[in-house]
């Protein structure tokens, strides 16, 4: 498992991007390039249990809920600062990507965070289609209830579906410079309701297993994402 010693949570991504198949391409070449949907896309979602309407949604700031066996939260997305990433995660939760998905990885420490997205709940990790470009230069800061984007400690521009929840201030994965170690992690949206279950889920006992390290010892299950607006 690598680890880089500038950034402590650098080696936290790098366990959450474990498997040798993995999302995307390794040096990150081939890169996400589509527009922001229009206000008409289908929201994804399918499925008794799920809202039966298409909602149209905003197009620099549309809302989305994630549903958890813990409970819900809504995130307002920032297609002004993060287009390409805003694109991305809309594709993946309109595709049902994230359906019956994990938060596979909690730390508290050296920073806290919450790590989901890229594993199903038998522990098999998703296909993902290509990385999509590192936005983390948009000024966004990783403050507490910010949503990010995980990606390859080795790659700037590797991130496909993993993405994380800011459990405090995390300066560390700002934006410092242009090289992979300072790059940082983008932020593409932030909590605006049910900050409370992310806190929840960032207290949930964990432990470490031969596939991840600190992962919960009972699973934290995303049952899915639908845009609310």
């Amino acid at each position: 498992m690598r680890t880089l010693v500038r950034w402590g949570l650098l080696g936290l991504f790098a366990a959450a991007w474990m498997s040798a198949g993995g999302c995307g391409s390794q040096d990150g070449t081939k890169l996400a390039t589509a527009s922001i949907p229009g206000s008409d896309s289908d929201s994804g979602d399918s499925g008794a249990s799920k809202p039966a309407a298409k909602p149209k949604y905003d197009r620099l700031h549309p809302l989305v809920q994630v549903h958890t066996n813990l409970g819900d939260f809504t995130v307002k997305l920032d297609a002004e600062h993060a287009p390409l990433t805003v694109d991305n995660f809309l594709t993946y939760v309109q595709d049902g990507h994230y359906d019956s998905t994990l938060f596979h990885q909690v730390y508290t420490k050296p920073l806290a965070v919450a790590i989901g997205g890229g594993y199903d709940t038998f522990g098999k990790e998703k296909p993902c289609t290509m990385p999509v470009r590192n936005e983390a230069h948009n000024g966004l800061k990783n403050h507490r209830g910010t949503i990010g984007m995980a990606r390859r400690p080795e790659s700037i521009d590797s991130s496909t579906a993993q993405f994380f929840i800011n459990l405090s201030d995390n300066q560390e994965l700002d934006h410092k410079a242009n090289d992979v170690a300072g790059y940082g992690y983008c932020v593409f949206g932030e909590v605006v309701s049910g900050l409370e279950v992310c806190d929840q889920i960032g207290k949930t006992p964990v432990h470490d297993t031969p596939q991840y390290k600190s992962t919960p010892v009972e699973q934290v299950v995303i049952k899915w994402i639908h845009v609310v607006r």
